[in-house]
């Protein structure tokens, strides 16, 4: 069963510059360790249960020889930092596997993973990628090193300075809401959801919850986030919004660190919720929403 969105992979082409920016806008974000035979580094935000990860390229030879000639993470980083995956997780990733292979989706076969942290210990998963056929942006996961040992590897995990708790959706730029909606439908075994208008995104979208987290397809409506980031990189993932305990004690922390107010707008929901623009963070929309 797909279960939640597990985790968001912003990539970068220099990893240090990367925390130093996500540190300034409130996160407790470390060094997360190398990535075994991948050529790649990255650095963790941890909150109750899922995570951001920010990722680079660490050895170009070893990635390439990983990756394939040209390599997907450097043609990425050839148009700028951003963000790139929004990976789903599973409790069983064969049944989800074998599930989308039965609704007709084009999916690889599970493949062990692995990290080795600074201190020195090997955290597992398995990850199943889309095939050619499903050109989405998201990964599968299923991990198998248990969630209180995940958190145990990072020096601080939670309390950030932030107030940040969890993810609450991840938003996705699309041409066409509709198209993409079936689409993901399909992918993800959900129903298809009602259209929403997307009041601080200015856009048509779609949320497919999974539990407590939502996966967007938004197609611009107007000029706005949605928008600008459709004609910045094209389709993909662009923002993530996060459940904060206080937004005015973030705001705080960013202005205390040199980051702009950020924008305010009111969702559809009725809730405020504030907005940090790509150029503070690696490319990608950073979203706080809560109590003031």
């Amino acid at each position: 069963m797909l279960t939640r969105v597990d985790h968001v992979m912003v990539c970068v082409t220099d990893l240090e510059p990367g925390i130093e920016a996500y540190r300034r806008l409130g996160f407790n974000i470390h060094p997360g360790g190398v990535h075994t035979g991948r050529g790649t580094h990255n650095a963790i935000a941890f909150f109750e249960e899922d995570y951001l990860e920010v990722m680079g390229v660490r050895d170009r030879q070893e990635y390439l020889s990983s990756a394939g000639p040209g390599g997907g993470l450097l043609e990425f980083l050839s148009h700028g930092d951003g963000l790139r995956f929004v990976i789903v997780q599973s409790d069983d990733l064969g049944a989800d596997v074998a599930a989308m292979r039965r609704r007709g989706v084009e999916v690889g076969e599970p493949s062990e993973g692995g990290r080795r942290t600074p201190a020195g210990h090997e955290l597992r998963w398995k990850m199943a990628v889309l095939g050619p056929a499903h050109p989405l942006p998201v990964l599968f996961i299923q991990h198998l090193t248990p969630l209180a040992e995940r958190r145990a590897q990072l020096p601080q995990a939670g309390n950030h300075p932030n107030g940040v708790r969890r993810t609450e959706r991840v938003y996705i730029a699309v041409p066409d809401v509709a198209a993409a909606a079936k689409a993901y439908s399909q992918v993800l075994g959900m129903p298809v959801p009602p259209i929403q208008r997307g009041a601080v995104i200015k856009s048509d979208m779609a949320v497919f919850d999974l539990g407590p987290t939502g996966l967007t397809v938004a197609q611009p409506a107007e000029p706005g986030p949605a928008a600008e980031a459709l004609s910045r990189r094209g389709p993909g993932p662009f923002q993530v919004l996060y459940r904060t305990s206080s937004m005015d004690g973030a705001a705080r922390w960013m202005a205390d660190h040199g980051v702009p107010p950020p924008a305010r707008g009111v969702r559809n929901t009725g809730e405020q919720a504030m907005l940090v623009s790509p150029e503070h963070a690696c490319g990608t929309y950073i979203g706080f929403v809560g109590p003031a």
